[in-house]
């Protein structure tokens, strides 16, 4: 959590603002000396924020100030300052204070000062984040499927990956949109580049233009330096926007300017500069409601080169199965014993019609792995039954499972075998069980072992 760091040596005016800001929810330090505020700042990388003591023994807070944005380059100091000596906290910020704040305190403009640079630090901090990109993914190795319905998606996909083309993924919540929008890019001649991940509708609407394109320094309150947007940490690479229908319309100009000229302005810049990014959107709004309601419609003509639409985990019901397996011998690697699904559990899933698709199947294993008792690596439908926001369908499935337990699993292992070109390792490790496993189901169906 970002932190507040209070530098002052009047111990009773350091506690009060200390007290005031844990009041409005921060995470405060108090540091009595330069020296204390030092190794404050060397113990805790999460301070985002430094208020100075203007005058203080042994160190004033212009030097102590250099010294900490040498430590730390983009941590805002604040200078603090009685009346009298409002002439040096201005010189104070031509040498770098974010602001400065007099004594006695006005709580009301502390508040907004406050507010605001700890959004920029947000800001900041999620723009690092991005660049750094140390998430990895396999490529389309890393999605799991049998089904003919999703070797189209992955096939149509893989087509794509190997162009520069804008792809629009459409599917309801859970699906895996980001997940096949990190293979595509993981498989596109940009995969060395930065992969950026951004949901549209989890942005502030007043701070959407800013995050996506940047902004300089004054265009705004609080905006005290110039800032990289979004875009730009990506540059080479890819952005991937999620619930695209949820953007602003006057947002969505901008953003049809960069598909077709390659360039954004920042925030309060007049002078534009050049990206190269290649866009992939997603949403899980109907195809019309989004091309006739949410976007304008010549930018919906620019980012639907590729339309890819993935199906419902209902729909394809015979990938229940080697995702159920999957995701269960994830959890028992991630926890270091042996984990396995019973009959009872798989019949249970497979008469399940998932409406949190395939995000809901994967929270209900790793939540029944973790609940399973150690003496007992079996997980069993009573342990999954709770998890599951809906009753199951009566009967052996849903409306749309036309198999049994046992067809299932043999299609499940045909389509395995047939993805992996007969090499049964591979099938195994696709259908996530053992090999021994694997001979023994296809003894079962009366194949050869």
């Amino acid at each position: 959590m970002a932190a507040i760091l209070i530098v002052d040596d009047d111990a009773g005016l350091a506690t009060t603002l200390e007290e005031f800001l844990a009041r409005e929810g921060y995470s405060v330090q108090v540091a009595l000396s330069a020296a204390e505020a030092i190794a404050a700042l060397e113990a805790n990388p999460q301070i985002a924020i430094a208020l100075v003591d203007l005058i203080m023994p042994l160190s004033d807070g212009m030097e102590l100030m250099t010294e900490l944005h040498r430590r730390s380059p983009d941590l805002a100091v604040v200078i603090m300052t009685g009346y009298a000596a409002i002439e040096t906290a201005v010189e104070a910020i031509k040498r770098g204070a974010e602001d400065y704040i007099t004594k006695p305190f006005d709580h009301q403009a502390l508040r907004k000062k406050i507010a605001r640079l700890m959004e920029l630090f947000e800001l900041r901090d999620r723009v690092v984040q991005l660049e750094a990109n140390l998430e990895s993914f396999k490529s389309f190795e890393s999605v799991v499927y049998v089904s003919p319905a999703m070797q189209r998606v992955v096939e149509k996909a893989r087509t794509a990956a190997a162009t520069h083309a804008p792809v629009l993924l459409l599917g309801e919540t859970g699906t895996g949109k980001e997940m096949l929008a990190h293979a595509i890019h993981a498989a596109s001649p940009r995969s060395a580049e930065p992969f950026v991940p951004v949901n549209c509708g989890a942005l502030p609407r007043e701070l959407v233009e800013s995050e996506l394109f940047g902004f300089r320094r004054g265009a705004f309150t609080g905006a005290y330096a110039d800032a990289s947007g979004i875009f730009a940490a990506a540059s080479g690479g890819t952005v991937f926007l999620d619930e695209i229908g949820e953007m602003p319309k006057d947002v969505q100009v901008k953003l049809l300017r960069v598909l077709q000229a390659g360039e954004l302005r920042p925030v309060g810049s007049a002078t534009a500069i050049h990206v190269d990014v290649r866009i992939v959107t997603a949403t899980n709004r109907p195809f019309q409601q989004l091309r006739g309601e949410c976007l304008r419609e010549d930018l919906y003509f620019r980012i639907a080169t590729v339309v890819i639409e993935i199906p419902p985990l209902r729909a394809r019901p015979e990938d229940i199965l080697v995702l159920a397996q999957h995701f269960t011998s994830r959890a028992a690697r991630r926890y270091g014993r042996q984990l396995e699904l019973s009959r009872s559990a798989l019949e249970l899933l497979l008469g399940y019609s998932f409406p949190g698709n395939v995000r809901e199947l994967e929270a209900a294993i790793e939540s029944a792995a973790v609940a399973a008792m150690p003496e007992s690596p079996t997980i069993t439908d009573r342990e999954l039954r709770p998890l599951l926001r809906e009753p199951a369908h009566n009967g052996s499935g849903p409306a749309e499972q036309p198999f049994s337990m046992e067809q299932t699993e043999r299609f499940a292992i045909e389509r395995a075998l047939r993805l992996s070109q007969g090499n049964r390792t591979k099938a195994a490790s696709l259908l996530g069980i053992s090999r021994d496993t694997l001979y023994r189901k296809l003894r079962q169906f009366g194949a050869n072992g």
